[in-house]
């Protein structure tokens, strides 16, 4: 059996964006049979690293709440992205990839669906959701197989097909376990998947860089009118710090520095995940995915200090046999396209 074509195609963001988080998703480029680059290898980590830690940035940006954080986010990160755009002279790539309307209306959506995402998982952080956060995020590359079979109806293997069906067994045991839907987590690895699945048709077509501005731009008038709502009605973080008596005279100036830092912080990453794609085999990149939900996990437990219950742990335990499994058919597969190649 042969990986799902939607797992080969380039990261158009991205999540760049996403954000773009997925590695082993429909926005991969990379070969599977192609030999491991320290260089990209180290990058990748790292990128993965600090994803893993972006819960302690987020939890540090109260007084503002998710959407404001958003605002900032895309706003911040607009800016810096335009700022390479200049000093690396690519403007006439960002008029080519304008003057596609198809192009242009698939990274709009993009847009939206990472929009959906980044609020979520801001959210997440702020209400003491930090481990449904990483569920989610260790569920989604379950869910961006499953949208490759019945979206895109494509082919799986057997082992893929159990490991969907061990991602959906883990999610009844935690809503029979909790009593409730995890719907952050759920929300979280879908709204991602279904980015990925929008980014596929374009994703050979748009630089990472160029995507990103476009998807950013796309959903900042939007956000721009929500924060203008915020500031005529006195609802802003700084107008918060300004009423807190506690509040240093300078708390703002931290404050607004966080929240610019929250943009940059997720431009650099994305734009370092497109490139280390480029130099490493799929399986790796299938790999190294899960250390950024492993170092939110652990973080959401023993930094935060949030309740987990028997139904988490061992809906945790399922969807983490569901990786492994997956994890060894991919790897299996890499195996089996070297040898075919000597």
């Amino acid at each position: 059996m042969s990986i799902p074509r939607s797992s080969r195609t380039t990261p158009a963001i991205d999540n760049a964006s996403a954000e773009a988080t997925q590695t082993a998703d429909m926005t991969q480029s990379t070969s599977p049979s192609s030999q491991i680059d320290p260089r990209s290898l180290l990058m990748g980590i790292t990128v993965y690293i600090m994803w893993g830690f972006f819960p302690l940035y987020f939890h540090s940006l109260a007084p503002a709440g998710s959407f404001e954080v958003i605002v900032h986010r895309a706003i911040w990160g607009l800016v810096a992205c335009l700022v390479m755009i200049a000093l690396f002279r690519r403007w006439d790539r960002m008029r080519a990839v304008i003057a596609d309307r198809e192009v242009l209306g698939r990274l709009s959506l993009a847009g939206v669906l990472i929009v959906i995402n980044w609020t979520t998982y801001v959210y997440a952080v702020q209400s003491g959701h930090t481990v449904d956060a990483a569920l989610g995020y260790f569920i989604n590359p379950l869910v961006t197989v499953a949208l490759a079979r019945f979206v895109l109806k494509e082919r799986l293997s057997l082992s893929q097909k159990v490991a969907v069906g061990l991602g959906a067994a883990a999610v009844v045991v935690l809503v029979v376990g909790l009593g409730r839907l995890p719907w952050v987590s759920l929300v979280l690895a879908f709204s991602f998947g279904f980015y990925g699945l929008v980014k596929k048709r374009v994703a050979n077509r748009v630089p990472p860089l160029e995507g990103m501005v476009v998807e950013t731009a796309a959903v900042t008038p939007p956000l721009l009118a929500y924060y203008g709502y915020l500031a005529l009605t006195g609802a802003t973080s700084f107008h918060v710090l300004a009423a807190d008596p506690s509040a240093s005279a300078n708390a703002w100036i931290w404050h607004l520095l966080l929240l610019v830092g929250a943009g940059v912080l997720t431009a650099i990453p994305l734009l370092l995940f497109a490139r280390a794609s480029r130099g490493l085999p799929l399986g790796v990149m299938g790999l190294i995915q899960y250390i950024g939900p492993c170092l939110q996990l652990l973080i959401g437990i023993l930094v935060f200090h949030e309740p987990m219950e028997p139904a988490r742990w061992i809906g945790t335990a399922i969807i983490w046999l569901a990786l492994v499994v997956m994890s060894a058919d991919w790897i299996g597969q890499v195996v089996r396209m070297r040898r075919e190649k000597r």
